[in-house]
């Protein structure tokens, strides 16, 4: 049976060209569409946009915002506003991939068009529209760019002219806007839905902007404390099987970071933190880092701990190691993840609650936590401090001196000497004890006047030096290794060795009386001064 022969039009018809790939020459064009178009005129421009960021496309991403050539971010912004599903999935997708380089985080949560992005990702979620989560995702890339959590948390928007108003005191602010979206939603959404991934990104937003302590004085007077309690509480998964990013994951990062601020504890306090908290701690894990530093921060009392407080000492002190070391741990945690001044006041909190469960008989509590490496680092942290501050040293440590952690490390230290300053058994004399007694003494001292120490670490810094000289001349093990570690990091370091050692060697006198303030001559000429 013979085929019928194609018409000859049919024949010469041309197949349809394939669609060139966008260029970053197209931008202007693209640009021009998306404003002055709409419905699938504008998404298609936007779908250009899109695929010019896309995954096969990551090189083009910072030349698209930095390179000063294009405003592609204004026009993506009013997209978000669209009615048109399609134009708007595609900006938000668009702005998505344009927010991950650490380049671009800054043009667009601090740059001339922040507002319009921030403002119009902010709606899209106020609007609970299905892209919501793509939004959260967004805001949540933007803010690991710490210099952006204020700004975005602070977003607030009122009428044109309108006076500004407060973010607590409006209900469209994001702050509010993420309050309702956690406290409309079902306590177990279903997994996987809109709903729950929405709520899921949004706790990952939460996570970062909690980490000032400006932002969580706002999420302390929200719901937002309570429903990030509630996600723990009801989740039916064991810790060991939460996943990074998930909704537990996210969850319990917020208890932590909210935790550690005096202004927003007391919200998680009130949501009976600790006791939905406290169970996660024997995991042993990630998670158990976390919920042992929470409880810490939460006041949690030190039977609380498992294991006698063994774990929880073993597990903070070997963060503060890794981030000094700027290490991560495998499996558990990258560097960067957690700040010095929240694994030291972890430290701190955790040795205020074994020494406040001590009797007064036997062994302190704080044994555990009292470790020579641990002791070490604190000296460190505290003399790092000190050394920054002095215009005569040299040498200064590569690590950047944080004083919050400096006044922790203090406030550690003079929690755990009961056990730093135990005696030798049997007891005797030691030379090495009393010079460590001796440097540690004179550092806590220097550090009491820093100017812009607290009143507190103050106190606790002089507390601590009176202790230990009255300690000095019998052997202290933990002491005399403590101060050996800390003097090897200041050799590593280059530091100065005789920084904190007493530079008072006598005064000078002969026949007239003291010469403090004259060459050491005597009135007839001749060298006859004595050093007392």
């Amino acid at each position: 049976m013979s085929q019928k022969a194609p018409s000859p039009a049919a024949a010469s018809a041309p197949k349809p060209a394939p669609a060139k790939p966008p260029q970053l020459d197209d931008i202007p064009d693209l640009i021009k569409t998306m404003i002055e178009e709409k419905g699938e005129k504008s998404a298609a421009a936007t779908k250009r946009i899109y695929e010019l960021c896309d995954v096969g496309h990551k090189q083009n991403r910072v030349p698209m915002v930095c390179s000063g050539k294009w405003d592609v971010l204004t026009p993506l912004a009013q997209c978000l506003t669209q009615e048109s599903g399609d134009g708007r999935h595609l900006a938000c997708l668009a702005l998505n991939n344009l927010s991950i380089p650490t380049e671009n985080k800054r043009v667009m949560a601090l740059g001339p068009a922040s507002e319009d992005v921030i403002g119009g990702l902010c709606k899209v979620i106020a609007e609970d529209k299905q892209e919501s989560y793509l939004c959260c995702i967004c805001l949540m890339n933007l803010s690991f760019l710490e210099a952006s959590i204020t700004t975005i948390l602070q977003h607030s928007p009122v009428a044109e002219g309108a006076d500004p108003v407060a973010p607590l005191d409006n209900p469209n602010s994001l702050i509010r806007v993420l309050e309702k979206l956690l406290t409309n939603t079902p306590s177990v959404p279903k997994s996987g839905s809109g709903k729950s991934e929405g709520v899921r990104w949004a706790c990952g937003l939460i996570k970062n902007l909690a980490k000032s302590e400006e932002n969580a004085r706002l999420f302390g007077k929200t719901d937002i404390p309570k429903c990030v309690v509630e996600n723990i509480r009801a989740t039916t998964a064991p810790p060991s099987r939460w996943t990074s990013n998930s909704l537990e994951d996210f969850s319990l990062f917020v208890v932590l970071n909210l935790a550690q601020w005096p202004v927003s504890r007391e919200a998680l306090i009130e949501s009976d933190a600790v006791s939905v908290v406290k169970p996660i701690m024997s995991e042993g894990d990630l998670q158990g880092l976390k919920a042992t530093m929470a409880c810490a921060f939460l006041d949690a009392p030190w039977n609380a701990f498992p294991d006698g407080g063994a774990p929880a000492a073993k597990a903070v002190s070997e963060l503060m190691t890794n981030i000094v070391e700027k290490k991560g741990k495998d499996g558990q945690y990258a560097y960067g993840v957690f700040k010095l001044y929240t694994a030291t006041k972890a430290f701190r909190d955790l040795s205020l609650a074994a020494a406040a469960a001590d009797s007064g008989e036997g062994e302190s509590n704080t044994k555990c936590l009292a470790v020579p490496s641990a002791v070490a680092l604190c000296l460190q942290v505290i003399s790092d401090l000190v050394l920054a501050t002095a215009d005569d040293a040299e040498g200064g440590s590569k690590y950047v001196p944080d004083a919050m952690s400096a006044e922790y490390a203090v406030g550690a230290l003079e929690a755990l000497l009961p056990s730093i300053l135990q005696t030798g058994d049997p007891p005797r004399k030691s030379i090495q004890s009393e010079k460590a007694c001796r440097e540690i003494e004179q550092m806590l001292n220097t550090y009491s006047d820093i100017s812009g120490t607290s009143a507190k670490a103050k106190a606790s810094a002089r507390n601590a030096s009176t202790k230990i000289k009255a300690a000095s001349g019998a052997a202290r093990p933990i002491m005399e290794i403590s101060h050996d570690l800390w003097i090897q990091y200041r050799k590593r370091e280059g530091q100065p060795l005789d920084q904190f050692l007493s530079q008072e060697k006598g005064i000078e006198v002969d026949e007239t009386g003291p010469l403090d303030f004259l060459p050491c001559v005597s009135s007839s000429g001749d060298n006859a001064c004595v050093i007392l």
